[in-house]
């Protein structure tokens, strides 16, 4: 089965509850409430993402989080690519493809295919989309492969 990790997952959830007051900076703790997750496990979503300049941190008593760009701006594909690395779903749809196989294999191109695919899906989709009513459905336009 295809799936991201608990803490891609949580990343989501982090990021839609910062996007509830997109100019307030939330401290870890109180993120860790509100999405009801443990703090360390906050913490430890909120390095990534801020490197990755998807959420802004600020030290000190007054510190915490908050997007550091607007939630339509931050597409499932930004998080992911955060909080796993490159998107690949197998070593030769990467960008430095380490496969011995790959020079006589047939099937490169096709999963190059699918993965363009999914990433194209994943980029279709803003946390700003995540954070409404999660009984609408999300329009998604799907690439030909």
């Amino acid at each position: 089965m295809l799936r991201v990790t608990k803490l891609t997952d949580y990343a989501t959830v982090l990021l839609a509850c910062l996007a509830k007051a997109p100019q307030r900076v939330h401290s870890a703790s109180e993120l860790a409430e509100m999405a009801k997750l443990e703090l360390p496990t906050v913490s430890k979503v909120l390095k990534p993402l801020s490197r990755a300049g998807l959420v802004e941190a600020f030290r000190g008593s007054q510190g915490g989080y908050r997007l550091a760009q607007p939630a339509a701006q931050i597409s499932l594909f930004a998080v992911v690519e955060a909080m796993e690395g490159r998107l690949g779903m197998t070593e030769c749809s990467g960008e430095h493809s380490q496969c011995e196989h790959e020079p006589h294999c047939g099937i490169q191109g096709h999963w190059q295919k699918v993965n363009d695919v999914i990433a194209d899906a994943l980029r279709g989709v803003s946390i700003a989309e995540l954070g409404r009513d999660g009984r609408k459905s999300i329009p998604l336009k799907l690439a030909k492969a």
